[in-house]
């Protein structure tokens, strides 16, 4: 599915008990191929510093149940100052699409500190967006979204397997490479968040593999979920 020149992928998503998640991931790893950034068998970890508008729309845009919507983040991976990503997340019904732009750490180091200007000048649309956003729309980060992912791939249909773990929320800043940084824990010690996502069509062998139907699907929103987390331990 193409929109305004954005390509979009269905996204399913589930939350599963240790049981079933070992069970299915025995079986996933014999198919499919882990993603090449692992560090080992639990995949590599992510980090994403999220934005969000003076009126918090991305969060009340979900919990309303908005049909389309949109959110921007800068995401790091395994702690790593080497590639620092400024992503969009589009969300059109069940399609999503993700959008990706490079940052220096420089640049974020500046968009933490509220300079929006260094953004200025630069030529790739995300970046003007964002610069945009920043600069008229009053966006500032809202909460750091932390998780391990395992993910595979299976090239037909351009599928990407995922299970989340150890889902947790920055409480007392948002830099992403800040060595002290709090975290609360948001997903039971038994809890996996699984995500299937694929262009026009889901393969039959994987269809059958997963078994979506066999799980309960969740408009689950890491986003949403660190954020209200981040807004309660304020409130106390």
């Amino acid at each position: 599915m193409t929109l305004e020149g954005r390509k979009f992928r269905n996204e399913l998503k589930y939350y599963m008990n240790i049981q079933d998640y070992f069970t299915l991931r025995q079986k996933v790893a014999a198919l499919l191929t882990l993603d090449k950034n692992s560090l080992n068998e639990e995949g590599y970890n992510i980090r994403s510093l999220y934005f969000d508008g003076l009126h918090d729309h991305a969060l009340y845009d979900k919990n309303n149940g908005v049909f389309s919507r949109e959110k921007y983040r800068i995401r790091i991976y395994n702690g790593s100052d080497q590639k620092i990503s400024l992503e969009r997340k589009s969300k059109y019904g069940d399609f999503i699409s993700k959008e990706s732009a490079p940052l220096s750490l420089s640049e974020y180091e500046a968009i933490l500190q509220g300079d929006a200007d260094v953004l200025a000048k630069k030529e790739h649309h995300l970046l003007k967006d964002f610069y945009a956003a920043l600069k008229y729309r009053g966006f500032q980060p809202r909460v750091i979204v932390d998780y391990w992912r395992e993910a595979y791939i299976y090239e037909l249909g351009n599928v990407r397997v995922t299970f989340d773990k150890k889902l947790a929320a920055g409480i007392n800043d948002f830099d992403l490479f800040n060595n002290n940084l709090v975290y609360e824990e948001i997903l039971l010690p038994e809890q996996t968040i699984l995500e299937v996502k694929f262009d026009q069509f889901l393969p039959d062998n994987i269809r059958q593999l997963v078994r979506p139907d066999q799980f309960v699907r969740s408009a689950i929103s890491k986003y949403v979920i660190c954020r209200e987390t981040n807004i309660q331990h304020f409130k106390q």
